[in-house]
């Protein structure tokens, strides 16, 4: 029998089918248009001269245009290195602050599928800064628990310092009912962040009408570069700092802020919310065109979140195949020029379930024979199908190895 995990190989007339956009997807012909051109920019936004003030006027400008395309004032943009500071300075700050001015009000509240960038800093400030970290779970596909979440604030309101769940899961793509926490928090004067690194682009947001108090968006999951994001928060939001230094952003977040990355990213804003409907719709129907086909081709293979388009967003299939290892399948359809990603997260090199997929009640067997399928602007039908054509015989192949290794 032949090696079933061999060392990943490209064909040689076919560039790589990159099916893990949610990842990352790649940039947008706008937005490296506008790097290119800003790449040669001199002068620091915090300067005084006309360099300087030419930088600031990019920022503000491309500030202004974010703001506008996400329903938020320009004041309410605190620039970031990209999702996970926005997310750290939204949990952390706002505990910090809000137990500083009353020590009773020590729970965070969040769902039991946010993404590491959030899981990580709520479980620190557990452990190291004695936060008490109430997790507000999910149904099966992947939604929160209204009636938990109401549960957990009105048993002692007073003692919660804040709430944030994601707008939308990144594994199975299932859509969150943010409206209705924020309805569940505002009685009770407590804020609400949310994770909305996987909606914005894809999803209709308008953070003003949201009711929400923060919310995290980047750059590198819209068509923008890697290192730039943001921080949306109101004005009267009052969040203690990460960094400390230049007091740039509302002296909220401190360092010289990157001119070319941030006109970059609000280019990628702009093409990414204006063809947000045409784009679903688009990505929608090629999503159907892979899911019928995995499970024409591989009748036991389970599509997980919502089966509803209106339950999740248009561009994530995630699928379970029993009796494989998710880690096998990834390395054979890499091995065939597939790129996607499987729905564990990886610490130190060593593959452990989703604990998305574990909230969900599924076991860790099949946590752990999941694939994440992300769709993007570049994904064509030529894609789909080019997956599907190699499916069956990557589907044979980690099923006999699972077999085999079980002997």
């Amino acid at each position: 029998m032949s090696d079933p995990n061999p060392e990943p190989r490209r064909p040689e007339t076919h560039p790589p089918v990159y099916l893990d956009h949610a990842a990352t997807t790649p940039m947008v012909p706008e937005a490296i248009a506008v790097l290119t051109e800003q790449l040669g920019r001199t002068g620091n936004p915090s300067s005084l001269h006309a360099s300087g003030r030419a930088a600031r006027r990019v920022v503000e400008e491309s500030r202004e245009l974010i703001a506008e395309r996400l329903g938020a004032r320009p004041s309410e943009v605190v620039l970031t290195s990209g999702g996970t500071e926005a997310n750290n300075l939204a949990i952390k700050g706002l505990y910090w602050s809000r137990h500083a001015q009353d020590p009773a009000r020590r729970r965070l509240l969040f769902s039991a599928i946010e993404h590491h960038a959030l899981l990580d800093p709520v479980t620190w400030l557990g452990k190291e800064q004695g936060a008490d970290i109430v997790t507000t779970g999910v149904d099966q596909d992947g939604v929160l628990r209204l009636d938990d979440l109401r549960d957990s604030i009105e048993g002692d309101p007073r003692s919660v310092a804040a709430i944030t769940t994601m707008w939308a899961n990144n594994e199975m793509g299932s859509i969150q009912p943010v409206t209705e926490v924020v309805a569940l928090a505002r009685p009770h004067g407590i804020p609400v962040h949310s994770d909305a690194v996987q909606a914005a682009g894809h999803l209709p947001i308008d953070f003003g009408s949201s009711g929400l108090d923060a919310m995290t968006v980047t750059a590198h999951k819209l068509g923008g570069p890697i290192g730039v994001g943001a921080l949306l928060a109101v004005r009267e939001l009052d969040l203690m700092p990460l960094l400390h230094g230049g007091g740039q952003e509302r002296d909220v977040r401190s360092g010289t802020l990157g001119a070319p990355l941030v006109a970059a990213f609000a280019a990628a804003v702009d093409v990414a919310v204006r063809a947000r409907e045409s784009e679903a719709l688009r990505l929608e129907a090629l999503r159907a065109r892979l899911v019928a086909g995995i499970t024409r081709l591989v009748p036991d293979a389970v599509v997980n979140g919502p089966a509803e388009p209106e339950g999740r967003l248009p561009h994530i299939a995630h699928v379970t195949f029993p009796g494989c290892d998710g880690d096998a399948m990834l390395m054979l359809l890499d091995a065939h020029g597939v790129e996607v990603s499987t729905g564990s997260a990886c610490t130190a090199g060593v593959p452990q379930p989703s604990h998305v997929l574990l909230a969900m009640g599924y076991d860790e067997d099949a946590a752990g024979g999941s694939l994440r399928f992300s769709l993007g602007h570049t994904t064509t039908a030529d894609n789909v199908d080019r997956v599907l054509a190699v499916l069956p015989e990557v589907h044979t192949r980690a099923s006999a190895a699972r077999a085999l290794r079980l002997r």
